[in-house]
């Protein structure tokens, strides 16, 4: 699949998840900035909403999406996943009266954006992940995953929320 930026082609790399594979395990950098890892959120339907920054409108966006979307779904966790460090994260949040999802950062999980296929290799936003939204079932199965085209568009959450519950 061909991602943009603003129109222009950007390489990323990695291998992204499909529908009825096994996430790959993390551990990411949670809002107090303890450890957070896949493991810790089994039992639990998982929605992996994966962007470069909290600090751009579409990412805001997002958070702000599937905070009113899913977060209040019985027995699902929305994970808001990006470089950002935990500050800026629960500063927006708090901003904004965000409480239904929670955030990570992989500023020291280096292999994550390798692990998910969402590394941005190039262009502006180098070192950052692109945008994807992948939801896991209980057992920590994809069962949905969207690789967005333009990183500048947002994932169709409609389609994410869609399988929850399932």
């Amino acid at each position: 699949m061909s991602i943009t930026f603003q129109g222009t082609a950007v390489s990323v790399s990695g291998t992204f998840p499909q529908v009825g594979q096994a996430a790959p395990s993390f551990t990411l950098c949670a809002a107090d900035l303890s450890e957070l890892s896949l493991d810790s959120l089994k039992g639990q339907q998982v929605v992996l909403n994966i962007f470069p920054s909290i600090d751009t409108p579409v990412c805001a966006t997002s958070v702000r999406a599937f905070n009113e979307k899913a977060a209040g779904i019985n027995n699902v966790t929305v994970l808001c996943i990006s470089a950002d460090l935990p500050f800026a994260t629960s500063r927006f949040c708090g901003s904004e009266g965000i409480e239904g999802v929670k955030t990570a950062s992989f500023f020291r999980s280096p292999t994550f954006t390798e692990d998910y296929g969402v590394n941005l290799n190039e262009g502006a936003l180098a070192g950052l992940a692109t945008r994807a939204v992948i939801v896991l079932n209980e057992d920590g199965k994809v069962v949905h995953c969207e690789l967005v085209s333009e990183i500048t568009d947002e994932a169709n959450y409609e389609a994410a929320i869609a399988v929850l519950g399932k």
